[in-house]
């Protein structure tokens, strides 16, 4: 039996709570499989559209009424982890015992300890919410002049936060005696909400944790076998969208270094899930990392899809 941490992605969980409840049923019957496979799973997942809204929700509804109140980046990451872990323990709890397989499904409201000098909170880069054109974006900043919008792998701006690496996990010992008690755990949904810690005290900061990053220290420290990262394609590949594109089945730590480091992955999108891949496998002996799509997430454990990220050649 392995131990595997499972990253959802949050654009794969849809826009909106019915497009997500739909999503979520899809992606169930996967995860139900690597459990009736005889798999141990942690689940983890994205929140960039989700909590993009709901900030946008109350920015809006304040505008409105101003007895509502603005809501802070925290708060909303807290929001989005509740509404998910919701949707993902329902169908997860039902699908298991359709399947004979009765299980306690359990959310942990996730808080991720960052560095306060952390260099991403003087140059914000993690996109969240909804896409602008670009005349809409530089609306946008004019009004909002503390905002920064970019292009976001070209798909359209959006709004741009501070995503400061996690070095820690305050639930940590909650999330370790849940697993050992056998229940399935989501946790550090969105990246977990970002704190300081001072003195014996947490404080919260407006910034959003890349999942990817999050998901490869709860990997480490759950003392994982593999790092299964979800996305939307099947393979990570380099050259993307040209003529010479090239998928990579296998990657060693050291090659996978040297493609992020020649510019071959985009920052919004395959570049942290390839540098979490890293992290996590140089943390620890015989630890693997896979970047695969959701529909083959089976096959690629068995090494039939996916790429498969190690630390050595002779471990393939």
């Amino acid at each position: 039996m392995s131990r595997i941490v499972v990253a959802l992605g949050g654009n794969a969980l849809g826009n909106t709570p019915d497009e997500q409840k739909h999503n979520i049923q899809g992606a169930v019957s996967s995860l139900v499989q690597l459990i009736k496979d005889g798999h141990e799973i942690i689940l983890t997942h994205g929140n960039g559209p989700q909590v993009g809204m709901i900030q946008l929700a109350f920015e809006k509804s304040s505008k409105v009424d101003g007895k509502i109140p603005m809501m802070d980046l925290p708060e909303c990451t807290a929001m989005s982890q509740g509404y998910i872990g919701f949707h993902l323990q329902n169908e997860l709890i039902g699908e298991l015992k359709n399947q004979g397989f009765p299980a306690n499904v359990v959310t942990v409201i996730t808080q991720v300890i960052v560095k306060k000098e952390d260099p991403s909170f003087k140059n914000p880069t993690k996109p969240i919410g909804v896409y602008y054109d670009e005349e809409t974006a530089k609306v946008l900043m004019r009004t909002h002049p503390d905002e920064v919008y970019a292009n976001d792998a070209g798909r359209g701006y959006r709004k741009m936060v501070a995503s400061p690496k996690p070095v820690g996990i305050v639930e940590m010992s909650i999330i370790d005696q849940l697993i050992k008690q056998g229940n399935i755990v989501i946790a550090c949904g969105g990246g977990g909400i970002p704190v300081i810690q001072e003195s014996t005290k947490y404080k919260s900061v407006p910034a959003i944790i890349d999942k990817d990053l999050a998901s490869a220290k709860l990997a480490e420290m759950v003392d994982a076998d593999y790092l299964l990262i979800l996305t939307a394609v099947d393979r990570v590949a380099i050259n993307w969208g040209k003529s010479n594109q090239k998928n990579l089945s296998k990657l060693t730590i050291k090659e996978a270094v040297t493609y992020c480091e020649d510019g071959h992955f985009a920052s919004g999108s395959m570049l942290p899930k390839v540098q979490a891949a890293v992290q996590f496998v140089k943390s620890g002996k015989r630890r693997k990392a896979i970047i695969t799509s959701l529909e083959n997430s089976l096959a690629a454990l068995n090494g039939k899809a996916g790429t498969l990220i190690v630390e050595e050649m002779n471990e393939f």
